[in-house]
């Protein structure tokens, strides 16, 4: 039995059931307006045969109005062929073809109704009323005919169509199941892609796929080409590390294993090689956390630049941090929210090292995201500005206090297609400004 179960979330079942839901709505409507429509055509058919019937006889008898016995029994004769009957009224008198239909039908003679339908003795009648004036007299001439076989004619009919609608309704029913198995193709070929990517049989999907799925498609070949990327940058922060740490560790290892002793001038010498292992672990770590525009995440830039200020305000307490959000830049925007606290974390930490007692953030939201910090420290002289964020700069190799990150932010920009610049704060320190597009605008 658990073979015979559907699977609800199955695509192509929710699909047919649609397409069979809807298929079935349409021709069951179809059919009973056909059985309403092929009703009332059927009835104004006769209607406008009856009326020419009654114009004919009503002629009969302005041409010989003495002879309307006459017309009345050859009516009554052909009655009984064609399944007329009439009812006469001229001036009070009243004749009938058949005396059973003159009480039955005579309501309809005073009846504005031209024409009417009658169900009498098991019998349902189509009836057509025409008045006229014959000699200055007032006459009311009724045609009816047997509706009940072509009703049972039509009722045969309407069930035939109902039959052939059905037998239209399966087929259409097994070519939904075609087509939707055939639109199901490029799904089942991206499936197996996937599988062969996870196999490492395929680097990238095949964008070889219906209008729909491109998105789709192109947006996990960029997640798999951010993967790619950050695996490459963990292996060359790996070789970075190998590289950088191998001299210094070797220098340390030297130190501990001799048997001079370790006087306070070569205790600082260790200190400052220990140090440059840190310092060098912390660039290749905040380098390998960098996630690029394709990771999918918004960052909101209000939470994560409050959520800044105040651990900094904590870690500097005598230096006085603000920080000022213009109006609307409370919205997420597509820049990862690690990459957004690594960026504002760089230039603030910088500002709180160096600044005597302020700094100041600024976030706007100017063809992207823009912020500005800015300090009241010593800043940095004019030939030194065009060197900051130089690869290979360094705390104790450049300017004091802005070195260090200003590598990992150029980084991280260069990612997101967004550029910085250095200049003097107008509170007479350094003045740092980061504008990143987002990725409409982005080169």
């Amino acid at each position: 039995m658990s073979s015979l179960r559907i699977d609800r979330r199955s695509l192509r079942i929710r699909l047919l059931a649609w397409l069979s839901g809807i298929a079935l709505l349409v021709t069951g409507l179809t059919w009973l307006l056909h059985g309403i429509l092929l009703n009332d055509l059927a009835r104004d058919f006769l209607g406008e045969r009856l009326e020419r019937e009654a114009d004919h006889a009503i002629e009969q008898l302005r041409r010989d109005h003495l002879a309307t016995a006459r017309v009345l029994d050859s009516a009554s004769r052909g009655f009984a062929i064609f399944h007329h009957l009439y009812v006469l009224r001229l001036g009070d008198e009243v004749s009938a073809s058949h005396p059973r239909w003159q009480e039955a039908l005579r309501p309809l003679l005073d009846s504005g109704e031209s024409l009417a339908e009658v169900r009498e003795a098991g019998q349902h009648l189509l009836v057509f009323r025409q008045p006229f004036t014959l000699d200055n007299q007032a006459g009311v001439l009724l045609i009816g005919e047997d509706f009940s076989r072509v009703e049972a004619g039509l009722h045969r009919l309407h069930w035939w169509v109902g039959g052939i609608a059905a037998s239209l309704l399966l087929l259409l029913g097994v070519l939904n199941l075609l087509a939707v198995s055939r639109g199901m193709v490029p799904l089942s070929r991206l499936r197996d892609q996937l599988g062969e990517l996870q196999a490492g049989r395929r680097d990238r999907l095949s964008l070889d796929v219906p209008s729909e799925l491109d998105s789709l498609v192109g947006q996990l070949n960029r997640f798999m080409d951010e993967i790619d990327a950050r695996l490459q940058r963990s292996r060359e922060s790996v070789a970075n590390l190998s590289h950088a740490l191998k001299t210094p560790l070797a220098a340390v290892i030297q130190v501990l294993r001799g048997s001079r002793p370790i006087d306070a001038t070569r205790r600082q010498r260790l200190v400052e090689r220990l140090e440059e292992i840190h310092a060098q672990l912390d660039v290749e770590l905040r380098r390998s956390r960098i996630a690029g525009p394709n990771v999918g995440r918004l960052a909101d830039p209000y939470r994560d630049a409050s959520r800044l200020i105040e651990m900094f305000r904590a870690l500097y307490p005598a230096k006085r941090f603000t920080l000022e959000i213009a109006e609307g830049t409370g919205q997420r925007i597509p820049i990862e929210s690690q990459d957004l606290s690594e960026m504002i974390g760089i230039v603030l930490d910088n500002a709180g090292k160096w600044a005597d007692r302020e700094v100041h953030c600024e976030i706007v939201m100017e063809g992207g995201l823009v912020l500005r910090v800015v300090d009241d420290g010593p800043g940095v002289a004019d030939d030194d500005l065009a060197c900051l964020g130089e690869r290979g700069w360094r705390l104790d190799e450049s300017h004091p206090g802005y070195g260090l990150g200003l590598s990992i932010l150029n980084q991280l920009l260069k990612r997101y297609g967004g550029k910085v610049q250095f200049g003097h704060s107008p509170l007479g320190g350094l003045s740092v400004e980061i504008h990143v597009p987002f990725a409409k605008d982005a080169p």
